[in-house]
């Protein structure tokens, strides 16, 4: 099976889960990959003889004080698009046309892959965790108060990548589902998080996507606690200490034994970071983007299984509560099942086969 791979480029997350999808799959299929942003280059840094790496452009979005600024992203994008993106995705296109030729498409929430497979009448799987909020429903605690980012962002991640042959989509947490060729599976984790034993520390592990949330610095600076603090200084080569923080350059290695051992966690909504943490068992502390939706609904049910707290801004009080507690949540989290990603490979594997033996996507106008 000759397999288009597309994986999005902002935040490194997709990246890092479609990694393991993708080495999976090249063990006995051919497979080709599409991505943007710093998401291609961790890839291509792990490419072997048995798949390429094709950079594309993609969407990103733009942040500021830990908000999404949406006219500044809207502009970010028009100007990326017509400086050099879209004609970079057209040499791409004709590319894979002539020489790869694909039976079928996997998007991890990637467009550009997803327009391949529709214009060329292929079945289109989609395996991201974003499609939860489109295609299940959720309790009304769960979206007090957020209730018009939740209709806005089910709205575009329904445009992102509508009728799909099938949606598998990786949660921690179990949603009711309401539409159909949809189902839940268990979390994909690198095989280094898997491999790693908790052993909770004094530490806290603080990673921001952003570099903008300047108040950060002072409140941990006050906890009593040594931070140790990714993503808020991007361009470090190596590691900076002001009293009880820690600046660290990003590696893999380091910050995973730093989250293993972490005492407690301190990290937006990300998907990847918060199942990572959930199956390491360490409490968190998840203060989500303002007006990323699907980031503030995995901080709320977080906190609705006991596994640690959300809110919308890191502040000292927040800080103290989650250090009280982090016994309490440790003991929630050491009674939660940790089912292993297997089956989502597995229902992955199925899913292609029957897609390939089915034909080209379902009726577009079926939910």
């Amino acid at each position: 099976m000759r397999i288009l791979y597309g994986v999005a480029g902002e935040g490194m997350g997709h990246a890092t889960r479609s990694r393991v999808v993708i080495d999976h799959l090249s063990r006995q299929h051919e497979v080709e990959v599409v991505v943007s942003g710093r998401a291609h280059d961790y890839l291509k840094a792990r490419e072997h003889d048995r798949l390429g790496v094709n950079k594309i452009w993609g969407l990103s979005i733009v942040y500021e004080d830990n908000q999404v600024r949406h006219l500044r992203t809207i502009l970010s994008n028009l100007k990326g698009a017509f400086t050099g993106g879209l004609p970079r995705n057209l040499r791409t296109y004709f590319d894979l046309t002539s020489q790869f030729r694909p039976d079928v498409v996997v998007s991890d929430f990637e467009s550009w892959s997803y327009l391949y497979g529709t214009a060329h009448g292929l079945p289109v799987v989609s395996l991201d965790n974003n499609q939860v909020v489109n295609r299940c429903s959720f309790p009304p605690d769960v979206l007090e108060g957020r209730e018009t980012e939740y209709l806005t962002a089910k709205a575009v991640v329904k445009a992102k990548l509508p009728g799909c042959f099938h949606y598998l989509i990786t949660s921690f947490f179990r949603p009711e589902i309401t539409h159909p060729r949809t189902t839940l599976h268990p979390p994909v984790l690198r095989p280094e998080i898997r491999a790693a034993r908790p052993e909770p520390g004094e530490h806290l592990l603080v990673y921001q996507t952003t570099t903008s949330n300047a108040a950060l610095p002072g409140i941990l600076a006050g906890c009593g606690r040594e931070c140790r603090v990714y993503g808020l200084r991007r361009d470090l080569k190596k590691e900076v200490r002001e009293g009880n923080l820690r600046y660290r350059p990003f590696s893999e290695a380091a910050f995973i034994e730093d989250l293993r051992t972490a005492r407690a966690v301190i990290s937006g909504g990300s998907f990847t970071l918060m199942s990572e943490a959930v199956h390491l068992g360490r409490p968190m502390l998840s203060v989500p983007v303002r007006k990323q939706f699907e980031q503030t609904l995995n901080g709320r049910y977080l906190q609705k299984l006991g596994f640690g707290l959300t809110g919308e801004q890191v502040t000292a009080g927040r800080v103290g509560e989650l250090l009280e507690r982090t016994g309490e949540f440790e003991r929630n989290l050491a009674a939660a099942p940790r089912p292993g990603h297997e089956e989502t490979l597995a229902s992955l594997e199925a899913t292609l086969a029957r897609a390939l033996a089915e034909g080209g996507p379902p009726d577009r106008d079926a939910p």
